[in-house]
């Protein structure tokens, strides 16, 4: 009989894992996979970008915006912070308050693991199959395709159906399910985005180019960079967007931000310019990207800019600063940095995590409908809902 029984050893898991133990609580932590944090391992281009030093509420999508305050109040980012510096693992701010590790993912899994057996309380099983949680009168049992464990309590740190590849599996939503939680419709998250056969015909060419830009979607705006991809479009600007997307909406990229190009085409016209657009563009813009877009979106592109009409002028302005498209989907969570949707936050506690359905069962990190913007807020998510479960569990103690 264990105290508690932590199912997945991601993020989140590995976290609730050793802060349980910490907590003097006799620990299982089952995991599928042949090693522990597989997504930790490829995050960040194997830098793991762990936090970020801005985060807040606002940077999270959910049913209910309301439901990380608590948890995020409670554990910050500078708390994990503490917990690198103890370990002497070397970081580095890259932009916008995301953090790096200097060398490798892999300090953090060791940081992690080396915490759990510092406890002595943690025993960790990997290649190990959840396939069932039930719970008989004040007990769960968990039943993997080895044995029957059982467990005072139970936290769910399954993760969601993001990079399949490293064994994503929709456990978590099946537990949840069979313990009467609803599921938000899960999707894709900080995903590239596919485009139809007739746009990506008139613009494959300009696959590799990246630009920084403004981008826009359902009233959510980044200003980052975009990538054009022989399937579509990519880059942090496209994967922050996705969140916020859904199926026909229309979405709006400036790829000139710094120049309001209407304007400055109007002065350059009443002032006779013998400048031509695709000249004017190539000072702000590559000179792959000026060739081949104003080939699609001008009439003659040796027209000195003196000579261009207002209505040329608008469509060559909106072109540039306002194109949209709808795309045609996404590339799915092959490609998805995380799933969107998930544990409904209507039935479980924002301050202790718990299930409002059963007692003694938690639900942490990327299950629930809680996603993070990229750049480490969903790392800082699992960290602090993984604290404040284990927090509850050590208060549980006390009675």
């Amino acid at each position: 009989m264990y105290d508690v029984i932590v199912l997945g050893a991601g993020a989140s898991g590995l976290m609730s894992a050793y802060l349980c133990g910490t907590m003097k609580k006799k620990v299982l932590l089952l995991e599928h996979n042949k090693q522990i944090g597989r997504k930790i391992l490829i995050s960040g281009g194997g830098k793991c970008n762990f936090t970020n030093l801005h985060t807040k509420p606002k940077n999270f999508v959910s049913e209910n915006p309301h439901f990380a305050k608590s948890s995020l109040a409670r554990y910050s980012p500078w708390d994990f912070i503490d917990l690198i510096y103890q370990h002497n693992i070397d970081y580095y701010e890259k932009k916008l308050g995301q953090l790096f590790c200097s060398g490798s993912a892999r300090e953090v899994i060791a940081m992690l693991q080396k915490e759990c057996n510092k406890t002595q309380n943690v025993e960790i099983l990997l290649k190990t199959k959840v396939l069932e949680v039930a719970k008989n009168d004040e007990n769960f049992r968990v039943q993997t395709d080895k044995q029957v464990f059982e467990a005072k309590k139970v936290i769910v740190a399954t993760g969601g159906l993001s990079i399949p590849t490293i064994g994503a599996t929709d456990i978590g939503y099946k537990i949840a399910k069979s313990f009467g939680h609803r599921i938000i419709e899960t999707r894709p998250g900080l995903v590239p985005f596919t485009l139809s056969d007739e746009i990506l015909e008139g613009h494959s060419e300009l696959s590799g180019i990246s630009m920084e830009t403004v981008c826009e979607t359902n009233g959510a705006r980044f200003e980052e960079s975009v990538l054009f991809t022989h399937k579509g479009l990519s880059g942090p600007a496209i994967l922050q967007v996705s969140l916020h997307w859904k199926p026909k909406d229309i979405v709006t990229i400036n790829f000139l931000p710094k120049v309001h190009l209407f304007e400055e085409l109007i002065n350059l016209k009443k002032k006779g310019s013998r400048l031509t657009v695709p000249n004017l563009l190539k000072r702000h813009l590559p000179d792959r990207f000026v060739k081949k877009w104003c080939s699609l979106y001008m009439k003659d592109e040796k027209t000195f800019i003196a000579g261009l009409s207002g209505k040329d002028i608008e469509s060559i302005s909106l072109a540039v600063n306002q194109w949209t498209f709808s795309p045609k989907g996404t590339e799915g969570y092959r490609k998805a940095e995380v799933t969107r949707g998930g544990v409904s936050t209507d039935d479980v506690s924002s301050k202790t995590l718990e299930s409002k359905k059963v007692e003694g069962l938690y639900f942490v990190g990327e299950v629930l409908d809680v996603t993070g913007w990229l750049g480490g807020f969903n790392f800082q998510w699992a960290w602090a809902s993984a604290h404040a479960a284990a927090q509850d569990i050590a208060d549980y103690s006390r009675e």
